[in-house]
């Protein structure tokens, strides 16, 4: 299976999704043993869709890229294209060093993916030279459009821009600094086609802030577990109903980030509990990651409650 969409066709697919809906970054299930539970996240891919996503994010931090084997990844990756049937574009992660992140890329292009988002080089720090070659390497190994997604020890100047801008398939960033001076810069920079989007942790929090320099785009953790929460919040947004904006984040979003402020790792591992909470068999997360402990899923299960009775 290969993808049958131009560099252009994704951008503008991406684009227009970006435009009407938040982005999807689905979990990925496993079962009680830890092995991927595949006919879940069958499951788990369709009410993801349905629910109306710009597009659809899979294997990506959320869904755990850095615990799957290549296997498991290819599965997966040919499970969401299949489950989508081409209603939304299907961007899945790669990343660790670009050798590595080749090998996703082939896999990805192999099982039907539209685009990638590279993660970022694993562990090591770099200066911009290697950076942008880093980038160049991955994106010559595939014809596959590629996000570049800065965060943690990544983070691309603007001197750099030039040089990433000479890559024929990338087609944008998504951003996980929150460094709002410098990704104004960067974006003033880059070529006018390229994609932005706001990545930050619990995005809605800064959603008025990337806004405010001309990136409204932006990926939804609360959309992995709680859909309807995330959709009334985009269009109260989109609307500029402040009101609503207003009781939403102070009543569900900022308690969100406070808990997941309480333990490492719980920005994957709260939302999948939230996806438990709510009856989804998304199973545990794995190791390096842990499960929230009783007393935070007490505190997130009634956060949940609140959230859902705001939009219903």
């Amino acid at each position: 299976m290969t993808a049958t969409y131009t560099v252009d066709d994704v951008r503008a697919r991406l684009r227009r999704g970006m435009e009407s809906a938040v982005l999807s970054f689905p979990l990925t299930p496993f079962d009680t043993g830890g092995a991927v539970d595949l006919d879940s996240f069958r499951a788990y891919i369709r009410d993801q869709v349905a629910a109306g996503p710009g597009a659809l994010f899979p294997c990506c931090g959320t869904g755990e890229f850095f615990s799957l084997a290549e296997d498991e990844y290819e599965s997966l990756v040919t499970a969401a294209v299949e489950e989508t049937a081409g209603s939304v574009p299907v961007v899945v992660g790669a990343g660790y060093g670009w050798a590595q992140a080749a090998r996703f890329a082939a896999i990805a292009e192999r099982a039907g993916a539209d685009a990638l988002l590279l993660m970022p080089p694993y562990l090591v720090e770099a200066p911009q030279e290697g950076l942008v070659e880093h980038v160049r390497r991955v994106a010559a190994s595939t014809s596959l459009p590629v996000i570049v997604y800065q965060r943690a020890q990544v983070k691309v100047a603007v001197r750099s821009i030039a040089g990433v801008a000479e890559i024929p398939n990338v087609i944008g960033f998504k951003d996980g600094h929150s460094d709002l001076d410098q990704l104004q810069r960067l974006k003033l920079a880059a070529p006018p086609e390229w994609l932005f989007f706001n990545g930050a942790a619990t995005a809605e929090m800064q959603a008025r802030a990337y806004r405010s320099i001309g990136v409204p785009a932006y990926s939804s953790a609360v959309h992995a577990f709680a859909p309807e929460i995330a959709k009334a919040f985009f269009l109260a947004f989109h609307a500029d109903d402040h009101a609503r904006v207003d009781l939403l984040l102070s009543r569900f979003y900022i308690p969100l980030v406070e808990l997941r402020d309480k333990g490492i790792g719980y920005s994957v591992s709260l939302v999948k509990a939230g996806a438990r909470l709510r009856g989804i068999p998304v199973g545990p997360v794995r190791a390096p990651l842990a499960d929230l402990p009783p007393e935070h899923l007490e505190e997130l299960r009634a956060l949940l409650d609140t959230g859902l009775a705001l939009v219903r």
